[in-house]
């Protein structure tokens, strides 16, 4: 008994000590007839205890209530469906009796199954606009949307990006709730921001962290022409919340959250978004025009980096790290127009400075055809200034129309450069394979077989992927040969 009188008298001296921190009071209460003691404290922060008891300051501390409980309204579930055709593998008792094995299909007619994935979009516009990824909407026959309200429509693709994995769709509806764009230029490194997502099975979810990294480049975007300047946080994505929002503390849209980054797919600490920078000139452009308006630089680059210095440096003369050495330039360009030449360091685009190569593609991605930009180089240690008109994928200043539309989109398929090793089988200069065939697209209607590689297309010759990218006419001859030796032709009849 002494002892613990004695601790309970520290206690309270110490307390004293303090400058009257602490106060106790005693009350009594009843409970079943029985009277208990009860002992109430309160302590009182002040600086005098050292700084593990900082004063709280709201004004100081993110409050992510209001951007989350605006924001998630304008959050949309869309559900895809996609009608894939099955053959039904004939299958014949007798001959599995006998250890022959089971072969062809039946004749009939192919019975179609319905596939159906997911994902969230966005709605930016109240009657009824709503962007999410390409990836979300790709391939599907039919898009359903259930608003956060519960209501739900059905949807249509007004256009999609794969260089950018964005898709801009709309449902018919009006006075609907929106998030207005912010800016992502503006987005710090750990700045609090917010992922909402509108998944199946955890409808409106809102998860939150910081902004980790900016300009990050992946390669998973699966086209030639892709476009990565991803914005990286540690705020939770999951499969489902593709297309979803990321927001700032104002509940404005920063980006659109596109990518998992793990060796599981689901997340375990990384997440990636589209910046709004981007999303914003894609939505325009496809409102506008039905096509992205995409602005080519017309050069091949390497970063001048300590690798860069180690391996080229004595050849180049380039002794200091930073900016973008240019490594070869497309005749007739943008950049040989202007007058930038191979060997010159690309430091700045429109006063931002070039420290890596997603801050080129981000910087230029925001431009149209015809559009200019201002460019300084390094060339024999001397800063040149350029003015660039900035050009489309055929080298021509014209904005594209709805008919010009990307080639892969319009043919309807999958596409890689065709191997060496085929092409001198073939005897071949040059080609593109089809590596698959997509449901609606003219292969599809000219019933071109997979496997197939194009040598021609409107007579001109394609040696690679990046020569049938660049063309922009209506797509009317296509030509070819088979793995097996069988040359092709197919005429296009609108």
């Amino acid at each position: 008994m002494k002892k613990r009188a004695f601790l309970f008298l520290g206690i309270l001296a110490v307390s004293a000590l303090a400058g009257g921190l602490t106060a106790w009071s005693v009350a009594r209460i009843s409970r079943n007839g029985q009277e208990i003691k009860v002992v109430e404290r309160t302590v009182e922060r002040n600086p005098s205890l050292g700084t593990q008891f900082t004063a709280y300051e709201a004004d100081k501390y993110p409050d992510l209530t209001y951007a989350a409980e605006n924001a998630v309204k304008a959050v949309v579930n869309i559900e895809a469906v996609q009608e894939v055709e099955m053959r039904q593998r004939s299958y014949d008792p007798f001959l599995e009796f006998f250890g022959i094995p089971q072969g062809g299909y039946y004749e009939g007619r192919p019975q179609v199954q319905e596939r159906r994935a997911g994902g969230s979009g966005v709605i930016i516009s109240e009657d009824g606009y709503i962007v999410t990824n390409n990836h979300v909407v790709d391939e599907a026959t039919k898009l359903r949307v259930t608003l956060n309200d519960g209501r739900s429509f059905d949807a249509k693709v007004i256009g999609t990006d794969p260089t950018t994995d964005i898709a801009l769709i709309k449902i018919d509806a009006d006075k609907l709730p929106t998030l207005p764009f912010g800016s992502s230029d503006a987005l710090r490194l750990g700045e609090w921001v917010l992922a909402i997502g509108s998944p199946f099975d955890l409808r409106s979810t809102v998860t939150a962290g910081i902004v980790s990294a900016k300009a990050r480049r992946l390669d998973v975007i699966p086209n030639e022409f892709r476009i990565e300047s991803f914005i990286q946080t540690d705020a939770a994505v999951n499969p489902g919340n593709s297309g979803g929002a990321l927001v700032n503390t104002r509940g404005e849209l920063v980006g659109i959250n596109t990518v998992i980054k793990s060796s599981t797919g689901s997340y375990i600490g990384y997440s990636f978004a589209v910046p709004e920078t981007i999303v914003r000139k894609v939505v325009v452009d496809l409102k506008e025009y039905g096509v992205v308006q995409r602005a080519m630089l017309g050069i091949s680059y390497r970063m001048v980096d300590q690798n860069f210095i180690d391996e080229l440096g004595k050849d180049t003369g380039i002794k200091e790290i930073g900016g973008a050495y240019v490594a070869s330039v497309i005749e007739g360009g943008a950049a040989s127009e202007a007058g930038i030449r191979k060997g010159d360091v690309i430091v700045d685009i429109d006063g931002v400075k070039i420290d890596s190569g997603t801050t080129i593609t981000e910087q230029i991605a925001q431009h149209r055809p015809n559009d200019k930009v201002k460019i300084s180089v390094k060339r024999d240690g001397d800063l040149k200034h350029f003015e660039v008109t900035l050009r489309n994928k055929a080298g021509k200043t014209e904005l594209l129309t709805r008919e010009s539309v990307d080639v892969e989109a319009v043919l309807g398929g999958k596409f890689v450069d065709a191997s060496a090793k085929l092409c001198r089988s073939l005897d071949i200069r040059g080609g593109v394979q089809v590596a698959g065939i997509k449901r609606g697209g003219l292969l599809e209607r000219a019933r071109v077989k997979q496997g197939f590689v194009i040598t021609h297309i409107n007579d001109k010759a394609i040696y690679g992927v990046s020569d049938m990218n660049r063309i922009t006419d209506k797509v009317s001859s296509i030509d070819g040969i088979y793995p097996d030796g069988r040359a092709a032709s197919y005429v296009i009849v609108e």
